[in-house]
């Protein structure tokens, strides 16, 4: 199996903040959302990955290729965009698609056609006169049609009202049936990620926190809500990582969700009143509260 990305004890230190010992891959095919809240260090590990910044310790590759010495071998395989890129006010739509088709020969002017009528924009439009969401919509556009093999995308929906949103997550949909090309991309809103993503990551305070397979989340965690007397013995449930205790009721959440999970709590002498699946926010912040690795 191709590997798209992979990082291996890498460390970047800032004076005030600092990426610390991440590892991470990503199969090439594959959708990894990587959730954080702000500065949790996912721009950080996107500019990694872009060669743009030189890890302090660690191995950044990608498709097999060490950055940041390899980038320029590797960027005409990767679309990166970021919300501090900025295009040329100045300058149309139009005038962006011809510089990026001259750079880029996997340009398809087809496609780019299809997503102007997609997106709803007009190449003759100085991008001064675009709104956030045409630019974000523009952007996305100029990296698209030119067919990276790898997308890395820094928040691309922030800002972007409702409608804006589904059009982007839909274009990133198309993206996707192709079965060699990969998409990391950051967010803090997970039920974004939660719709497209194959592999849920989380960084928080530069380290990641858990990053399975999105069904594994979901399958794994669970809330239950119990009634009866507190016992110590309840700390050892495997895969506890939050308790809330109000007499008689305690409500337990846990990532290691299974058939013997509801026996030992009986066991303890507690009804289970309820279980109840966990949506992918509920557990990002039960992950982040519990503050290690899942």
């Amino acid at each position: 199996m191709i590997t798209a990305i992979s990082l291996q004890g890498v460390t970047k230190q800032y004076d005030t903040f600092a990426l610390q010992d991440v590892d991470l891959s990503l199969p090439e095919g594959q959708v990894m959302g990587l959730i954080g809240i702000n500065g949790a260090g996912k721009s950080t590990l996107l500019r990694l990955l872009m060669g743009l910044i030189r890890a302090d310790r660690g191995e950044v590759r990608v498709f097999g290729q060490a950055l940041p010495d390899a980038q320029v071998a590797v960027k005409r395989d990767i679309g990166y965009a970021s919300d501090d890129m900025r295009l040329y006010p100045g300058q149309s739509l139009r005038w962006h698609m011809d510089l990026i088709r001259r750079v880029y020969p996997n340009w398809e002017e087809a496609y780019a056609a299809h997503l102007i009528q997609r997106f709803q924009l007009r190449p003759a439009q100085t991008l001064g006169g675009f709104s956030h969401g045409q630019r974000v919509k523009a952007l996305l556009l100029l990296l698209l049609a030119r067919h990276p093999r790898l997308l890395l995308l820094d928040e691309p929906t922030t800002g972007l009202d409702p409608v804006a949103r589904g059009e982007v997550l839909d274009a990133l949909g198309d993206v996707l049936r192709d079965e060699r090309r990969s998409i990391l991309f950051s967010s803090h809103n997970t039920a974004e990620v939660e719709q497209i993503a194959d592999v849920i990551t989380f960084l928080h305070e530069g380290r990641v926190l858990a990053s399975r397979d999105k069904e594994a989340f979901l399958d794994d965690w669970r809330r239950v809500l119990c009634r009866g007397t507190w016992d110590d013995a309840i700390n050892a449930l495997p895969g506890l990582a939050s308790v809330r205790c109000s007499p008689p009721l305690i409500e337990l959440k846990t990532s290691a969700f299974d058939h013997s999970t509801l026996p030992t709590l009986q066991a303890l002498g507690l009804t289970v009143d309820s279980v109840e699946a966990m949506s992918l926010e509920d557990i990002f912040i039960t992950t982040v509260g519990k503050g290690k690795a899942q």
